[in-house]
């Protein structure tokens, strides 16, 4: 009876169900504490408390502020296309969530001499999937932007499509630097190949790395790229109609994509779950697999800080600015890296070396 229980509870389905509900929970906890946290340390840069009146130190703000989203009354206004006023909300949420799924937070753990990957979806397109995946959450801005009848939101939806496709091209150029000196799609193997100091990405891709950080900071729209939204301007962009859960879903959209983001950037360039110095990649033991597992949140909290250091430091782009750094500057430049690569690339093979650290 005893094997037949660990049979079960160790079975590819019920680690996949325990993987997803471990990854999705501490997501959605992730994402109401992120909100704390860049409430107080905006509050901190500015010489003032922040929130501090729910619960010990404001801790149970955001438990407050779910619960104020959900018991508001959800209005929807009369001059709005309604099917796709609540559906928008649902598209921006979404994509954000599902890109978590290919991230390897921790290197593989054995248990009962079973190898579990720390990783909900080990696939061999990852790359791929990332790409695809990313680009998708526009369309909640676009679409509720269109479905809201107003022209402060269809104006925030067109700046969201023209800001998604003048970086994307960039963010995508900056992702095939990274595969080709991998020379592979899965991002667990892009984390195994860094497995020395000199080996992450940031330094195999010195010119890639500024692109692919610029491009997020207009993937995520945060500041100084938050032009679909510009309260100044356009009082609050594509979700100026929204209130009640909608609006709380916009929210959680953004904090969901700047998690998600912070994790990619350390998977790609940080060397994910890789501690310098130590050999994780090597019979993983348990200590080991949660040390990589701390080394992993460690790096997307660094990231994650300085994103909100940047939104409260940093002054909007106008939108024309935005437009032409995009295209005239980043683009050229990503072109060139994708040259440089390329070329790095062949003088090695030339010599005999190998392209990407031995497997």
């Amino acid at each position: 009876m005893e094997f037949n229980l660990i049979e079960i509870l160790l079975s590819p389905v019920t680690i996949t169900i325990v993987k997803v509900l471990l990854v999705f929970g501490g997501l959605m906890i992730g994402i109401l504490y992120l909100t704390l946290a860049e409430r107080k340390f905006s509050a901190y840069i500015q010489g003032r408390i922040g929130p501090n009146r729910a619960g010990r130190y404001g801790l149970l703000q955001p438990v407050a502020d779910g619960i104020k989203f959900l018991f508001k009354e959800d209005v929807i206004p009369t001059h709005v296309d309604v099917g796709l006023f609540v559906i928008a909300p649902i598209l921006a949420l979404t994509p954000a969530l599902m890109l978590i799924a290919i991230v390897p937070f921790g290197n593989e753990l054995i248990l009962y001499g079973r190898r579990i990957p720390l990783q909900i979806a080990d696939i061999d397109v990852g790359i791929i999937y990332l790409l695809a995946v990313a680009s998708v959450g526009v369309y909640g801005a676009i679409i509720g932007g269109w479905a809201s009848n107003n022209k402060y939101s269809l104006l925030g939806g067109i700046r969201a499509s023209s800001q998604i496709i003048s970086y994307e091209v960039s963010f995508i150029l900056a992702v095939i630097g990274i595969v080709m000196t991998y020379e592979t799609l899965r991002l667990s193997e892009i984390v195994q190949l860094q497995d020395s100091f000199l080996n992450w990405g940031i330094f195999r891709q010195p010119l890639g790395f500024p692109i692919f950080l610029i491009a997020t900071f207009a993937e995520t729209a945060r500041m100084p790229f938050d032009l679909p939204e510009a309260d100044a301007e356009l009082v609050a962009g594509y979700h100026t109609e929204y209130g009640s859960i909608k609006f709380g879903s916009f929210q959680l959209a953004e904090f969901a994509h700047l998690i998600t983001s912070s994790a990619v950037m350390a998977t790609l360039y940080f060397g994910g779950w890789q501690i310098p110095g130590v050999a994780v990649n090597e019979s993983p033991s348990l200590a080991l697999s949660l040390a990589g597992v701390g080394s992993f949140l460690v790096k997307t909290s660094i990231i994650i800080f300085f994103f909100i250091l940047v939104r409260w430091t940093v002054p909007r782009l106008r939108f024309d600015q935005l437009m032409q750094f995009g295209w005239k500057v980043l683009l050229p430049i990503a072109l060139l890296n994708i040259f440089l690569t390329g070329l790095w690339i062949t003088l090695l093979r030339s010599r005999g070396l190998a392209s990407a650290p031995a497997r």
